[in-house]
This record gives structure tokens, C-alpha cells and sequence, in this order.
């Protein structure tokens, strides 16, 4: 059983630290939007939190940061702020959940002290988790209603989904995914109790309390 639950526990901090570089990946690449331009097929425009860049087919990229934070649209501004709480979350978790592991011998004999940084370090990884998938699926939102908006002219090019967006969804769900494995190592039990020396059951306390030699007088 403490096999298992060591297995278990390296499994969720390598899901853990996926999630979390996925998710600071994520954060700084400009590749939360592409735009496919039809009147000129040689350049792909494409937008992150940061900046939108220009990628030409000769293999040329020019990036322009944006002028005001205050000028971004509403999804931008806090899918910002949540990117950076999701990355200093994910930090934290992996810090306390190494604390947490059977194998390193800092604080080894406090098994509820191990239990508690591991059930802390999956809370810290599922608050992740969550504050990653929100913005990037919040962003998913307003593309899909803008692509599908019937007031803008066909005319107009429409901004898609960017390679940075599926990175966001599968670091929140490996993030999720090592917090419930953590949740599962912290609740995980030794079943093999150990014993000391001359154990005696208590019905057969009882026994032994109650019996009576047959020769009281008898010395040897």
C-alpha cells in the first residue's frame, strides 16, 4: 500500500508541474488568436495577452506590445490577471506538495503533517487549474460569439482559435487531474498495522484477566 501511494504522489507532482508550465506557457505566448487574411495569404496575424505579431511565410515574425492595459477589452484585462494568480498558485502547489512526499526525509515520522501538505498542495493545484481553464475558456467564448456575429460584414476576417488556447485547456485538466491524485494520496492508508511485541487482543485481555489457575497452591 505505501508503494502505491508513492507512485500516486510522484504522478501528481508530474502532472502538476505539466500543468503548471503548460499554464505559464500559456500566459506569455502570442497565440491566443489567429486571423487567416484572404487579400493576403503570406501573413498570419495572431494575438496573446501581451501583444499581436505578424508571422509572414518567408519565416519573419514582428510583434507590437499593446499601447494601454486599460484600452483591452474586458476578457483580456482579467484572463491576465487570472493567468498570473493560475501561475503563482501552481507554484505554491508544487512547493508544499514536495514537502508532502513519503520519500524526502524532511518531517519524515509527522504522517498528518505529510497528509496535510499533500490535501494543501491538491487544493492549490485544483485552485490552479481553475484559474487557468476560466480565462482561456472565457476568451474561447468571445471568439466563438464574435466569429458567429451576424452585424460584422463577411467581408471581415475573423479572429480564430490559437494554438496557446489548447495549451491553456490541457495544463487546467493536468492540474486538475495531479490535485485529485494528491487528494487520493492524502486520504491513501497504510492497511498493514504494526504491532509490538507480546500484542494480545483485547477479547483475549479479558481471558486472561478472568482465568483462574486449577492449583493456587501449587509452587514451582
Amino acid at each position: 500500500m505505501l508503494a502505491n501511494r508513492i507512485k500516486m504522489q510522484y504522478c501528481a507532482l508530474f502532472f502538476s508541474l505539466l500543468g503548471c508550465v503548460l499554464s505559464c506557457v500559456t500566459t506569455f505566448v502570442p497565440l491566443w488568436k489567429n486571423l487567416n487574411l484572404d487579400l493576403n495569404e503570406l501573413e498570419i496575424w495572431t494575438m496573446g495577452l501581451w501583444q499581436v505579431c505578424v508571422v509572414q511565410d518567408e519565416g519573419g515574425m514582428e510583434c507590437k506590445d499593446y499601447d494601454s492595459f486599460l484600452a483591452l477589452p474586458s476578457e483580456l484585462r482579467i484572463s491576465r490577471v487570472l493567468m498570473f494568480l493560475a501561475n503563482g498558485l501552481g507554484a505554491l502547489g508544487l512547493l508544499v506538495t514536495v514537502f508532502g512526499l513519503d520519500c524526502l526525509k524532511i518531517g519524515a515520522g509527522k504522517e498528518k503533517l505529510k497528509k496535510r501538505l499533500l490535501f494543501s498542495g491538491g487544493v492549490l493545484s485544483w485552485l490552479s487549474g481553475l484559474t487557468t481553464l476560466v480565462p482561456v475558456s472565457w476568451v474561447a467564448y468571445s471568439t466563438v460569439e464574435e466569429f458567429w456575429d451576424e452585424t460584422i460584414p463577411e467581408i471581415v476576417p475573423r479572429w480564430e482559435f490559437g494554438e496557446a488556447m489548447f495549451m491553456g485547456w490541457f495544463g487546467g485538466f493536468f492540474l486538475l487531474f495531479g490535485g485529485s491524485l494528491l487528494f487520493c494520496a492524502a486520504c491513501c492508508t497504510d492497511t498493514q498495522q504494526s504491532f509490538p511485541m507480546h500484542y494480545v487482543p483485547p477479547e483475549l485481555q479479558d481471558q486472561c484477566l478472568r482465568y483462574e489457575p486449577r492449583y493456587p497452591d501449587l509452587k514451582i
